[in-house]
């Protein structure tokens, strides 16, 4: 595995799928934070409003945690992942 992995990211509220590279050797929340600047940035809608979203794997419905390393997760080249609003 390199230092980067393709990632499908699907934001049903948004009806948005859109692919990002994401470091490997960063946190969960860094890499949400980095999703969500590029998002609030791509659809004009402001940081506050995308805050308290989670991430969850489309196969396996598996929550990440912020503190989880991308490496030491199930994210791969081609993982596909929902963003979600955490109610």
């Amino acid at each position: 595995m390199k230092n980067k992995v393709l990632i499908k990211l699907i934001i049903p509220k948004l009806d948005l799928n859109l692919d990002f590279f994401i470091p490997v050797n960063e946190t969960i929340y860094k890499v949400k934070k980095l999703l969500l600047k590029t998002i609030s940035e791509f659809s004009n809608i402001s940081d506050e409003e995308l805050a308290g979203y989670i991430l969850i794997n489309k196969v396996t419905a598996k929550i990440y945690l912020n503190n989880e390393i991308v490496l030491d997760t199930d994210i791969r080249n081609a993982t596909e992942l929902l963003l979600f609003e955490k109610k």
